[in-house]
């Protein structure tokens, strides 16, 4: 089939949904042969597979004189947030507090910035003037992890506080996140995959999907709905629009994900499965 999404990406999505529910560890030649469903070759998941262990979120093994590769400690961690976003059923409980984050990263580390700009979107802080990030979430256990990783402890001040004006906190969301946007990819998503989920609940009950099929919708469905941890801020409630699409598309997700995930998840096992075996040859 035509390639539709990056190597790396792919492999990130097969990660946090199908390999660290099975040991966190894949032979590089599983690996290769899940990857063919998407149209990439052996060459393009070698040379992602090596960017992302450059990045830090993959480690390698040798065994005898196969190759191995699990994600790291960093990974984990990415994964696991990932997946309680992507999964998660209601909108985050406010407590009424706004987090802070102001830092101030001389000029010698400014390299340091774009990938600190590039994660502090990724968890959902909004931008509300020059260094200072701001979210109604309580997202400190991932401040001091950014902190940690990035080695920028001087440079960083953190806050936990109340909005006391002026104007209104829904005036404030307005300034650090465009939601009209974020609302319009919703209603894009809903209507092409809603589309899509009728025709493939028709076909799979007549038996007229495979379960490589379904592993290839399946995996696709994710990876399109991924890319809304980058742009959707997840947002308390009180703070959204009164004609949100973010939980009717998570209602979609969630039908067309559980629909799909049996045969799929049993197309994985098989070929997972065959790289076990074939490690004893």
């Amino acid at each position: 089939m035509e390639k539709q999404f990056n190597t790396r990406s792919m492999i990130f999505t097969l990660f946090g949904d199908y390999i660290r529910h099975y040991g966190n560890v894949i032979w590089i030649g599983s690996l290769i042969r899940l990857l063919q469903e998407f149209g990439h070759n052996e060459q393009s998941v070698r040379a992602a597979i090596s960017r992302m262990y450059k990045q830090g979120w993959v480690q390698s093994e040798k065994r005898g004189n196969k190759s191995y590769y699990s994600l790291t400690e960093r990974g984990k961690a990415r994964m696991e947030e990932a997946s309680k976003r992507i999964y998660k059923i209601d909108s985050p409980i406010w407590d009424g507090n706004w987090r802070i984050l102001v830092y101030t990263i001389p000029e010698e580390k400014r390299h340091l910035r774009d990938e600190l700009r590039k994660e502090l979107v990724w968890s959902g802080f909004g931008l509300l003037s020059n260094s200072c990030w701001i979210t109604p979430n309580p997202l400190e256990e991932q401040v001091q992890n950014l902190i940690e990783k990035y080695d920028i402890a001087p440079y960083v001040s953190f806050f936990s506080s109340t909005y006391e004006g002026m104007g209104k906190e829904v005036d404030l969301v307005s300034k650090c996140w465009n939601l009209d946007e974020v609302n319009n990819r919703y209603q894009e998503f809903i209507q092409e995959y809603s589309q899509k989920y009728v025709i493939d609940k028709n076909k799979l009950s007549k038996g007229e999907l495979t379960d490589g099929d379904c592993f290839v919708k399946c995996a696709m469905l994710v990876h399109q709905y991924r890319k809304f941890l980058f742009v959707d801020p997840n947002l308390p409630k009180e703070l959204l629009p009164e004609k949100w699409l973010g939980d009717s598309a998570a209602s979609l997700f969630s039908d067309y994900y559980n629909m799909l995930n049996k045969p799929a998840t049993a197309f994985f096992e098989t070929v997972f499965e065959q790289g076990e075996l074939s490690t004893t040859k």
